[in-house]
């Protein structure tokens, strides 16, 4: 057989053998290496490192031991507010337990339920015994109040501002031009300029802040206000990235339909919900996914801004690896890496199977 002959029948395998590799040597390998790590002591030395097998106790610390405080926060008593909010959350997520089962029971449906409700409860009771009781919550809850609270206020106004645009107004090209430059800018970049901004004394808003009565006011010192000045600058970052892919679901809502419902005299409010919303919810869950995913990984931002600080209010899960990681503690940064997948896996696979699938199976 000739060589160009075998080339030609190998050509598939050899296209795509490049990309094989890349993947092997960059995803593959590091996600097996750091599994080991997770399990595992590592000492470094001078004449190199050792490496000893310990079992569960790196993730036995950021449950239960030294590291409990900085994982899940600060634990004394749970408050009355508390015991009625984790009481509540349990009673609504047994019930939507009790009604899959009545409904429509399948047993691996049901043990992915099984799952997300023993998430659920764990959460609410993580939220009852720090936030809800006056404690402070560690690097799992900061994380958690990124992505929901700072994703659900980009959605909002990403979805406004495409909204926006999407009507026949003047400028309306020139505004979506601007609206997606952020989008262009390093989260590095992003950090750097907000700290600056935020600076009350030297900034370049520090006459405003100064008119105000601010001058004199340590935004970073405050643990609610770092973490608000925080989720400005992620969602100044990642609006326009909302705002872009919901303008082009928008653009293609057929216009018959508005046509028609304006003439019947529905409300811009009707029409909202009953036309426009039903046609571009399976992108606005695709996107909001993606969002999700992408606010797991926030570290730039409170690592330039903040350190984490104060304290650990704004440190998230994926900045506690990275210091872990600086420290050579490679054992308790891999733990907190492979917490942090479980987490992302079973908040983004729920919301993909209880939203994203349940509205496709209803239309």
């Amino acid at each position: 057989m000739k060589f160009s002959e075998w080339l030609d029948r190998r050509s598939q395998q050899l296209f795509i053998t490049p990309a094989v590799v890349l993947i092997l040597v960059f995803s593959v390998f590091p996600l097996v290496a750091s599994f080991i790590l997770a399990f595992s002591r590592v000492r470094l030395g001078g004449g190199g490192y050792t490496i000893r097998f310990v079992g569960w106790r790196n993730f036995e610390k950021q449950f239960f031991g030294s590291e409990q405080f900085h994982f899940l926060g600060t634990f004394t008593t749970i408050s009355v507010t508390g015991w009625v909010f984790f009481i509540f959350v349990t009673a609504c997520i047994l019930y939507w337990l009790y009604r899959y089962v009545r409904t429509g029971f399948w047993w691996l449906g049901f043990i992915g339920r099984l799952v997300t409700a023993s998430f659920g409860i764990s959460l609410a009771l993580l939220f009852a015994a720090t936030l809800l009781s006056g404690n402070p919550f560690g690097t799992l809850g900061v994380t958690l109040f990124y992505v929901f609270v700072g994703c659900a206020i980009q959605f909002v106004i990403g979805l406004g501002l495409a909204l926006l645009c999407s009507q026949p107004i003047r400028g309306r090209t020139f505004f979506r031009v601007i609206f997606f430059i952020p989008l262009m800018i390093t989260p590095i970049g992003v950090g750097y300029s907000f700290r600056m901004l935020a600076d009350t004394t030297k900034g370049p808003f520090s006459i405003l802040w100064q008119w105000v009565g601010l001058g004199d006011f340590a935004w970073a010192a405050d643990a609610w206000t770092a973490r608000a000045f925080i989720m400005v600058g992620d969602s100044w970052q990642w609006i326009p990235f909302i705002f872009v892919i919901l303008l082009a679901a928008l653009e293609n809502v057929p216009r018959d339909f508005v046509e028609a419902a304006e003439v019947d005299g529905a409300g811009t409010l009707q029409i909202f919900r009953e036309i426009t919303w039903p046609q571009i919810m399976p992108v606005a869950a695709t996107v909001m996914l993606i969002r999700f995913i992408e606010a797991f990984k926030i570290v730039d931002l409170p690592n330039i801004m903040t350190s984490g600080g104060p304290g650990i209010a704004t440190e998230s899960m994926t900045l506690a690896s990275l210091f872990a990681w600086r420290s050579l503690d490679l054992g308790q940064s891999a733990a907190v890496a492979y917490l942090l997948l479980f987490v992302t896996v079973v908040i983004c696979v729920s919301f993909f199977n209880l939203i994203v699938l349940k509205y496709v199976r209803n239309t």
